[in-house]
């Protein structure tokens, strides 16, 4: 049996010069921080859903997948039809990746839950122990 299947391979093909593709030739300052996460390509090959981030924020999230979902998909897809060697190039479809910033909000109220229960402990073991309500 394969490691991987075909689609993946060409997702992680089509997500390397993608990569590429969106640092070197797009020169919209709106479109300057975007990450590609991953590709995620039908079985056809017909359709392809990019994931992308945007850091350090995400607050244009909506306009980039706009900009992005507009012309710039047809020019991106021009772009891998040069350079990737499939007989058919999928329609490009980006979505904004939500999970990175989800991650990042759990992670820190996990290390707030953390830092407040070591407080708790540290502040609990400074007390003198109390036997039958007076102090030993």
């Amino acid at each position: 049996m394969k490691e991987f299947a075909r689609t993946e391979r060409i997702g992680a093909e089509l997500k390397r010069v993608l990569s590429t593709l969106v640092r070197d030739e797009v020169n919209d300052p709106r479109l300057a921080n975007i990450t590609v996460h991953e590709v995620r390509v039908t079985r056809d090959l017909a359709h392809a859903k990019v994931f992308f981030t945007c850091f350090p924020t995400d607050d244009e999230a909506a306009e980039q997948t706009r900009l992005l979902n507009g012309r710039l998909a047809g020019f991106l897809r021009h772009g891998l039809a040069q350079r990737v060697r499939l007989r058919t190039i999928p329609q490009l479809h980006f979505v904004f990746d939500e999970s990175i910033g989800k991650g990042e909000r759990l992670a820190a109220l996990i290390a707030q839950a953390v830092g407040q229960s070591d407080t708790s402990t540290h502040q609990d073991a400074e007390q003198e122990p109390q036997v039958n309500g007076t102090p030993s």
